[in-house]
């Protein structure tokens, strides 16, 4: 761990943070429900069986108040919270017992007496170059260099977490690194096409959202039937030529729905193939998703340990969760989204899986000159998702900022990332926080 691409204020913390756990018998463990934050609570979660350790994991939608009472109320002595906590460090430092953070997200406040990490604090930006599971994975090794196996699953993390879009950067870079030296990662090349069987993977793609194709039988089919390549054809059995084929009529048909280039070479991102998985970290990322999405985080969290009736069980649920996630798609679609000045949004109380379908909706179907946000409003308070682009980012916009603001300015709470961001509020002051983040983020671009 002694490598001056890691910066030494961040070594010493993760060693308080192991010399810690090392001191506890049992220690509980709260991690966020998706891609990052089951990768990040699975690493934990392996680093202390293998120290012998008692645990328990609870995944969160969100760290609010309501859940701070939770973890008041388990009176544990240790607590691991992973990928979550940055906005509530001065109620987290008030806490009694040993308290470890091990969070990415923009900081609001300085820790004075917990263990917290966040990349930020070592002027690492967290949004790109380091998320939740890098972070526990960090945590895992500075616990022992044994555990150095599970950068492969805080790669599932870290793809999941689209860090890896425009190239690793970096503590994602240290982590690669040691992970190729050590042959238990490969990059490979990228490609639009979808892993799997053609026909149910087009079917389900929202990475890329095919108007006419994605969701549509007769449109897929229409597709395979002008690259020339059978109904029955999986990615991994085309030839060169098929394979070029088919992605320049994806990529001619994205052209033709207005995705912006950057989109399109996201898209064509570099994977990364696992030793140990048979299978590449984005794949692994979204079997944990669904899992989380779905509310079985615990399936989730057993199969990034390596479970395989959880992985098996896990293949299942991703695929029912892309089934309905592509339902709220397509609903989306056809009602379209509500413009306003600087912002767009959309209800997302009967579609679920509001955060991944945001992203959808700004990269594929909304107007990409303005943020998207949508709202769900099933519960008793109001959930919120948004999301940006980069090219957003660069004219100011800045969703971690102006979520925080509009949120607090109707009483809820609100962060995240620049480009991503998520908030509550309650139910009646939806239109408030609307107009509010609207203003702010024209603000922000002026």
């Amino acid at each position: 761990m002694d490598d001056p691409v890691l910066p030494s204020k961040l070594l010493t913390t993760l060693s308080q943070a192991a010399g810690i756990v090392k001191g506890h018998d049992f220690i509980q463990v709260y991690s966020h429900y998706d891609a990052d934050g089951i990768s990040a609570a699975a690493i934990i979660a392996k680093t202390l069986l293998r120290e012998g350790k008692e645990f328990k994991v609870t995944l969160f939608t969100s760290l609010n108040d309501e859940n701070m009472n939770v973890i008041r109320d388990s009176h544990s002595e240790c607590v691991i919270i992973s990928d979550l906590g940055a906005s509530y460090i001065e109620q987290l430092d008030a806490l009694e017992c040993d308290v470890i953070v091990l969070d990415h997200h923009t900081i609001e406040q300085q820790a004075k007496r917990i263990c917290y990490a966040n990349p930020h604090l070592y002027g690492i930006d967290g949004m790109t170059s380091g998320c939740g599971a890098t972070m526990a994975f960090l945590f895992s090794i500075a616990v022992s260099e044994k555990n150095w196996d599970l950068v492969q699953v805080a790669f599932a993390g870290i793809t999941g977490d689209k860090q890896t879009i425009n190239g690793l950067k970096g503590l994602n870079i240290y982590l690669y690194e040691g992970a190729l030296e050590r042959g238990y990662i490969k990059a490979v090349e990228g490609s639009m096409i979808p892993p799997g069987l053609l026909t149910s993977e087009l079917y389900l793609s929202t990475e890329p959202y095919l108007h006419g194709i994605s969701g549509n039988a007769d449109g897929v089919a229409g597709l395979l039937d002008s690259a020339g390549i059978g109904r029955e054809r999986h990615s991994g059995d085309l030839t060169a030529d098929e394979r070029r084929k088919l992605s320049s009529l994806i990529a001619l048909k994205l052209i033709e729905q207005g995705t912006s280039m950057q989109t399109m070479f996201e898209l064509s991102r570099t994977r990364y193939r696992l030793k140990d998985w048979n299978t590449d970290a984005e794949t692994l990322g979204s079997l944990l998703n669904g899992c989380g999405r779905l509310g079985l985080g615990g399936v989730g969290v057993s199969a990034g340990i390596g479970d395989p009736k959880s992985l098996s069980k896990a293949a299942e649920l991703e695929t029912a969760s892309k089934a309905q996630i592509m339902d709220g798609v397509l609903l989306l679609k056809k009602n379209g989204l509500n413009q306003m000045n600087s912002i767009q949004w959309f209800d997302s109380s009967t579609l679920g899986f509001t955060g991944m379908i945001c992203g959808i909706a700004m990269q594929f179907i909304g107007d990409p000159s303005k943020p998207t946000v949508g709202i769900n409003r099933s519960e008793g308070t109001a959930k919120i998702s948004s999301r940006a682009t980069f090219g957003l980012l660069e004219k100011g916009v800045d969703l971690s900022a102006a979520m925080r603001e509009a949120c607090a300015s109707v009483g809820g709470t609100g962060g995240g990332h620049r480009i991503a961001s998520g908030g509550s509020c309650q139910i009646e002051k939806c239109d408030e926080f609307l107009s509010n983040l609207d203003r702010i983020v024209g603000e922000q671009q002026s």
